[in-house]
């Protein structure tokens, strides 16, 4: 059973009291929102005509020392709301023409989540709901959104514990994260899309490789071949970009080049899958991340 008043809700299972005080990954009892949009940058299958009906959610249970999104996710800037604001916010992303419901680094946030889900249904809403995370989750949470999620987005960001434990504070990470997803494949079922070519239900993993790490980026997309064939939707990510802490960690202070890149995006096609995202290089850049200015969260 998932528990606020002794956090259990991610593998940390740091047991704080969140209606006292904050949990490792910083959240307390309220949600936390930094930003409320129309997303244009997600997976051409999530975005339709207007985009992807974001929430990103204030804080996060991994310490990437590269997020793009620190300020949010390790500063926790943002607003809170209510449960019933929360409804309130995903019936007002339907009302915009949003294709799905995307939900950012949302762990932390699963009961009040599947709370304000319960009531935003009855009043009408019906997008495909997107739970859009680091990976880095638990059997018991993912298994809690059954029936309440329609599409999983998870990193698959590490095989080894070196990696996982210098880059996220997460030695487990692979553990962790392999479990989840083999438990998101089992709740959705096989990949449904609509006649538009709009996603309506299934598993995509993302993987954004890393500099000097692309023999790992290997191991992990055998992983999921050896796992699940050519039935799994696979997002290879070229847009690392040093930031936030990066510098500090000489191996991923640069931009990843082109032949590492490519030598994973082909390893992959040797391997047999046929569903993979790539991107371009010009992905790389900071103008992709968000303005976080609180747009949206509140009336």
């Amino acid at each position: 059973m998932l528990d606020i008043t002794n956090c259990n809700l991610c593998p940390r299972r740091c047991g704080a009291n969140r209606t006292q005080r904050a949990g490792f990954c910083g959240a307390g009892e309220k949600v936390r929102i930094a930003l409320v949009s129309l997303h244009q940058w997600e997976e051409p299958c999530l975005v339709g005509e207007r985009g992807a009906g974001t929430v990103f959610f204030s804080y996060c249970n991994l310490r990437c020392v590269y997020c793009q999104n620190h300020e949010i996710s390790h500063g926790g800037k943002g607003q809170e709301v209510s449960v019933e604001r929360l409804a309130e916010i995903f019936l007002e992303q339907q009302a915009r023409g949003a294709a799905t419901l995307d939900l950012v680094t949302p762990t932390h946030y699963v009961p009040q989540i599947i709370a304000a889900l319960d009531m935003a249904k009855g009043r009408g809403f019906h997008l495909p709901v997107v739970y859009n995370s680091s990976g880095y989750e638990t059997v018991e949470t993912i298994e809690a959104l059954r029936g309440c999620v329609d599409i999983f987005l998870p990193d698959l960001k590490y095989m080894s514990a070196e990696s996982g434990g210098e880059y996220s504070a997460a030695a487990d990470y692979f553990s962790h994260a392999s479990a989840a997803i083999k438990k998101m494949v089992e709740i959705t079922g096989p990949v449904q899309f609509a006649d538009n070519g709009q996603m309506k239900k299934g598993v995509l993993v993302r993987h954004m490789v890393l500099p000097g790490h692309r023999h790992e980026s290997m191991e992990l997309m055998k992983w999921l071949w050896e796992n699940f064939g050519r039935t799994i939707q696979v997002s290879l990510m070229n847009q690392y970009t040093p930031m936030y802490k990066a510098s500090e960690h000489k191996k991923i202070n640069r931009r990843l080049t082109t032949f590492e890149y490519e030598s994973v995006v082909d390893y992959v096609l040797d391997l047999g899958m046929e569903n993979v995202y790539v991107q371009e290089r010009r992905s790389a850049s900071e103008e992709y991340v968000p303005e976080f200015n609180g747009a949206g969260v509140l009336q």
